[in-house]
């Protein structure tokens, strides 16, 4: 998603949820798919996710042992440890935010993904759910709105239509398979470091935002 648009703005000034992919995402291990969770201290419900602070202080290490034994034979792993065993042992911050910002501008620069990445707190915010997203699109001077399909159930799509922002909905289906670790079936569903691991320089071949030239504001 971030390499189809010009500006992907993290919106960090919404209410943080549980459960969700903003502190956990997968990696496909030798008995299947396994959860890795960044602890989060939730002290309240109206709590913001730049507000959000990491619980557990070896929530890094864990995470990297569990990467470094499950993809230690990887193709290309050795080629992207280094680096990414250096921002796991020195996150930089307690703040999920900052943590995530982390690992994003790692991803999109292993990807050759040049988009600008800004923040919501650098805009001037207003009521509204579906309002709020289409004044962040005019702001930035944006004539579309790539979301994630999530959105569906709280996104009013004539909001968008009648400030003349075209309304797109990003499709995760019909992704190709490359050659994973383990046994199968392939599992779409997890961590861009899989595709890394496996694919090294050739993982823009297996993304569909590569195949496309029409990337929305």
């Amino acid at each position: 998603m971030v390499n189809m648009v010009d500006e992907f703005i993290l919106y960090d000034d919404m209410q943080y949820t549980t459960r969700d992919w903003r502190n956990r995402n997968k990696i496909k291990t030798p008995t299947g798919t396994s959860w890795l969770v960044i602890p989060v201290r939730h002290d309240s419900r109206d709590q913001k996710i730049n507000e959000s602070v990491v619980s557990e202080a070896k929530w890094a290490i864990k995470h990297w042992r569990s990467i470094a034994q499950t993809y230690a034979k990887a193709p290309f792993f050795k080629q992207y440890k280094d680096e990414l065993e250096a921002i796991y042992l020195n996150p930089g911050s307690d703040y999920l935010s900052l943590i995530n910002h982390r690992f994003i501008q790692f991803v999109c620069k292993e990807l050759g993904i040049n988009t600008k990445i800004s923040w919501s707190s650098d805009y001037t915010l207003v009521p509204g759910k579906t309002e709020r997203l289409v004044q962040l699109v005019l702001d930035a001077g944006g004539t579309e709105y790539l979301s994630g399909p999530a959105a569906q159930d709280y996104i009013v799509p004539s909001v968008f239509a009648d400030a003349g922002v075209k309304l797109e909905w990003m499709d995760y289906s019909g992704y190709p398979e490359y050659q994973q670790l383990g046994p199968a079936p392939f599992e779409h569903g997890v961590t861009a470091l899989d595709l890394l691991f496996n694919t090294g320089s050739e993982a823009p071949r297996f993304m569909k935002s590569f195949a496309s030239s029409d990337n929305p504001a």
